[in-house]
């Protein structure tokens, strides 16, 4: 009898130093359990076409909510509409946070925004400060896409062309809602409008807050009290078993800079800028697709953990 208890409570005493379990998930190491466990709840806004899960089975943020939740996170994915401008998308993103703050009973989120996502969270945070603890931003074109710019300049205002290409690209961010669960308004036009360097400018004068003064500098970090991140890769081809990156590839020709195939170094800056050189493409910046990503480079579940654990740090 005497060996059983000691054997149970050896076996007791290495469960609680080598492992605690975590319901949500599986297993963690007790010194990683508390790693990216933030005071406020980490809110992951997705980009253009983007959504929070298609068919419950494909999530824009492959593994990472898991992999935030693993080490204490509170995490929320939001959606909102796959096509629509800035002010609209941000408008949307509020009510969720609304809600979330009033589920959780804590006053603030941390922000993060992958993409156009990113545009939206700085929205947020310019006209409700009141709920927001940080933003941080993921590839996203601070200083308007060169594609989108290229696009704006092909199609003719008022045009049948123009007429057409709305049509079907409206079509296609319904169609993703739909597959997402969702029935949020598109408006392609306006989603390109937001997304050129016209557009941006124009959003950057409303909503300034941690933009660069510079072409390719840092913005403040702290502004309101609400501090601002930013990291982006400038990776193309990535992984040749990912046929995204070939795509990828193409549009990266229309870059001038560096550029993650979709939005330029230079343009992802905003607040703090972790790094904007990992070797990683603007899929692979939220590990897509399915998680194959350089093998050379950070893993983005990695890179997102991180990141956590810096604004845990920071008190947030």
């Amino acid at each position: 009898m005497r060996r059983i208890t000691i054997g149970l409570l050896a076996c007791t005493f290495f469960l609680g130093v080598v492992g605690i379990a975590r319901p949500a998930n599986a297993w963690c190491w007790w010194w990683t359990c508390s790693y990216t466990k933030t005071k406020y709840p980490i809110v992951l806004a997705h980009g253009a076409a983007g959504f929070d899960s298609l068919f419950g089975v494909l999530d824009y943020w492959y593994g990472i909510p898991s992999a935030l939740d693993d080490g204490g996170a509170t995490v929320f994915v939001t959606s909102v509409s796959q096509l629509n401008a800035t002010e609209v998308r941000g408008e949307q993103l509020i009510a969720q946070i609304e809600d979330i703050v009033a589920i959780t009973g804590k006053p603030k989120v941390n922000l993060i925004g992958h993409s156009h996502g990113g545009l939206d969270v700085r929205y947020v945070a310019s006209v409700r400060p009141d709920l927001v603890a940080s933003v941080t931003s993921v590839g996203s074109p601070h200083k308007g896409a060169d594609l989108a710019d290229v696009l704006d300049a092909a199609i003719v205002d008022g045009s049948v062309t123009e007429d057409i290409l709305s049509f079907f690209a409206d079509a296609f961010g319904a169609v993703l809602g739909l597959l997402a669960g969702t029935d949020d308004p598109q408006d392609s036009l306006a989603a390109l409008e937001s997304l050129t360097s016209s557009g941006a400018a124009a959003f950057n004068a409303q909503h300034p807050q941690g933009v660069p003064g510079s072409s390719c500098g840092e913005g403040a970090s702290v502004v309101n009290g609400i501090r601002y991140y930013s990291w982006s890769g400038t990776g193309v081809l990535t992984n040749l078993l990912d046929v995204f990156d070939y795509g990828l590839g193409l549009t990266a020709l229309f870059y001038s800079e560096a550029n993650d195939g979709l939005v330029g170094r230079c343009s992802s800056h905003l607040g703090d800028v972790i790094r904007d050189n990992y070797f990683m493409n603007h899929l692979d910046e939220v590990n897509q697709i399915l998680g194959f990503v350089s093998i050379f480079e950070s893993n983005p579940k990695s890179v997102f953990r991180a990141h956590a654990n810096r604004l845990k740090n920071k008190g947030l």
